[in-house]
């Protein structure tokens, strides 16, 4: 089959840049009809993109396209392009669906915002660099790419720039974000110095990896460096505060940045460069701990809170450890696959806790309550998106997760049980969050009304792909695995852990239920017997408090001692010198002020010294 749609994958991301153009240049003056060239770039977008995914279908080799010279230094020359395989065929078709839903959803969202236009302009910036990240041809591309989907989320998380929380956390995203994106830098440049030909194509560090060509030692010191990279961007412990606090962004950036854009630009990377970390066993066990750690250190902090977005924001992270781990552990189609599902149950679920804010005017779920009977849309998908993450047969979360924790089992006992605790959690904050907000009665005087249908049609898309998602990979269906190239996977069903994990799931549920749904159980329960272990998880183990004690006010007091030595120091010495050339001045323009008797005076004081300086010289060489 030719390459009719793959060959013009450069256009998937152009679309959105045109858009960005026209809504920057036109301003304010095109009012509503900003989100209509917003929505229409990005259907464009997604209709190639799906198109390209139907044509990958049947394909098994790369479309590489690298004409662009950009750079040539001596003999060595760095060419710019695109390619297409079939991971970033189908994160295409991922990032655009969530995009072009996410926009139609912002439409109502953002009525009557006087910036609507420039959110939608941020909108289209981030999408276009999302997507140039997913078809770069060589790292120094991605990374181009990379660092603008950090700026996007910086203009995006702090929109709402009146408000301080959100400026803070903006910046507290963009200076995290770029504590990875420097151990990235450096494992581009160990890249360049180590690579054959100094190439940085995707497809050369394939054949140089898996052909034994790097340094087992260095392959280890590489696949690392670019791990804390794609640490900063999907929020694996210890850089992970800054993804709750991006909470402070309109509530369809919540969802764009945590569901299939910016988050999952961390799983892509190391995806797509597997071939460094396979090369080293000691990375991926990195990998996979740092995964698995993250999953469940995420997951017990999600049972406390009661912001509704702090708490699909915490659940995000967990999740995002789930794929870490199983790229680890060398089950990439199962991080790819948990990706896939993931992208649609969590913009799923973003969205809902976004109607729900819209209708009842607060974040606070303890405010809410009763809200099933006056916003049924929202209430049935929210519970589909939260069923699917809660790892229920047959939703798609069910089968992505099962992946991964079948792969543990497999492979590594102990991540195995870490996973299988980390899903019983999901599945317990999960059920608190739908029985607090939708079952019970009303905890507040809000009105509630379902939301109008910019609001509820992409609700209704997601929960039908939140259902059926997950068919694409089982243990009954490979498919993905095949497509994907992964060949070594295997897709026999392990009963004992699906048993296992849908027992954790139900039992989670279940403890939701008779807690916050039936109240049989006090909800106090930890809070009243272990106060001290309640205030720990609740306070997300103080990690915001260490890094602001020994990060925070250590480099601002080390800037005030740099301020200071500037001052005195460095300010004295020019202040010294200024003063001293002044003095100088002064005293000549005293000497040179046009009196005879002056000049006179000075000569006779100067024939003195001449002569005192004669005679003691005179006199010392006598003596």
């Amino acid at each position: 089959m030719a390459n009719d749609f793959t060959s013009y994958a450069w256009l998937v991301p152009l679309f959105p840049l045109l858009a960005f153009l026209v809504l920057i240049a036109a301003g304010r003056q095109l009012r509503e009809a900003g989100a209509y060239i917003s929505i229409v770039a990005m259907l464009a977008s997604f209709v190639l993109a799906l198109l390209i995914f139907f044509e990958r279908l049947g394909h098994t080799t790369d479309y590489t396209w690298n004409q662009l010279k950009w750079l040539t230094i001596g003999d060595f020359q760095l060419n710019m392009g695109f390619e297409v395989t079939n991971l970033n065929a189908l994160m295409l078709v991922i990032v655009t669906l969530v995009s072009l839903l996410v926009n139609i959803y912002s439409k109502g969202y953002m009525h009557g915002d006087e910036r609507v236009n420039v959110f939608f302009s941020y909108i289209q910036l981030f999408s276009f660099a999302m997507l140039g990240l997913v078809i770069s041809v060589n790292v120094l591309e991605l990374y181009i790419f990379w660092e603008l989907v950090g700026v996007c989320s910086f203009l995006l998380v702090g929109f709402w720039y009146f408000k301080p929380e959100a400026r803070a956390a903006a910046k507290k995203a963009f200076i995290v974000t770029r504590v990875g994106d420097v151990g990235l830098f450096l494992g581009m440049l160990l890249l360049f110095w180590y690579m054959p030909g100094h190439s940085l194509d995707f497809s050369a560090i394939h054949n140089a990896f898996s052909q034994g060509k790097i340094d087992p030692s260095i392959a280890t010191w590489i696949a690392i460096l670019v791990f804390v990279g794609a640490m900063g961007k999907s929020g694996q412990f210890p850089l992970h505060t800054w993804l709750p606090d991006a909470m402070e962004g309109p509530t369809p950036i919540s969802a764009l940045i945590h569901a299939a854009t910016m988050v999952a630009a961390g799983v892509y990377l190391v995806a797509r460069t597997m071939d460094i970390f396979q090369a080293s066993p000691d990375a991926m066990l990195v990998v996979a701990y740092v995964g698995g750690f993250t999953a469940i250190f995420a997951a017990t902090i999600g049972t406390a809170q009661n912001d509704i977005k702090r708490v699909l924001a915490y659940s995000t992270v967990s999740q995002l450890g789930y794929m870490m781990m199983a790229l680890g552990l060398g089950a990439a189609t199962a991080g790819i696959f948990h990706l896939f599902t993931h992208a649609f149950f969590k913009a799923l679920l973003f969205l809902g806790a976004g109607s729900v804010i819209h209708a009842v005017h607060t974040q606070d779920i303890r405010e809410m309550g009763g809200l099933a009977g006056k916003m049924k849309i929202t209430a049935w998908t929210f519970a589909i998106g939260a069923l699917a993450l809660s790892g229920i047969v047959p939703l798609s979360g069910f089968w992505s997760k099962d992946a991964i924790l079948s792969a543990a089992f497999e492979h590594n006992q102990l991540l195995f049980w870490v996973g299988l605790i980390a899903a019983f959690f999901t599945a317990f904050y999960m059920a608190r969050l739908f029985f607090l907000v939708f079952a019970g009665k009303p905890r507040s005087d809000a009105h509630a009304h379902e939301s109008p249908a910019p609001f509820t049609f992409p609700l209704v898309v997601l929960a039908v792909l939140a259902v059926i998602a997950g068919f694409v990979f089982t243990p009954f269906n490979g498919w993905l695995g095949h497509w994907l190239g992964d060949h070594a996977e295997a897709e026999t069903a392990n009963w004992t852990v699906m048993i296992l994990s849908t027992l954790a799931g139900l039992l989670g549920i279940g403890l939701g239920y008779v807690m916050y749904g039936k109240n049989s159980v006090s909800r106090d329960i930890v809070a009243g017997n272990a106060p001290w272990l309640y205030t720990l998880v609740y306070r997300k183990y103080y990690i915001d408090e260490l890094y602001d004690v020994v990060f925070v006010r250590g480099l601002r007091l080390i800037g005030k001692a740099f301020e200071l030595f500037d001052i005195y120091i460095v300010d004295g010495i020019v202040r010294l010198c200024s003063a001293a050339v002044v003095g100088i001045g002064r005293l000549g323009l005293r000497l040179q002020n046009g009196q005879v008797q002056t000049y006179g005076l000075a000569t006779l004081l100067g024939l003195l010294i001449l002569a005192l300086a004669l005679a003691g010289r005179r006199f010392f060489h006598l003596g």
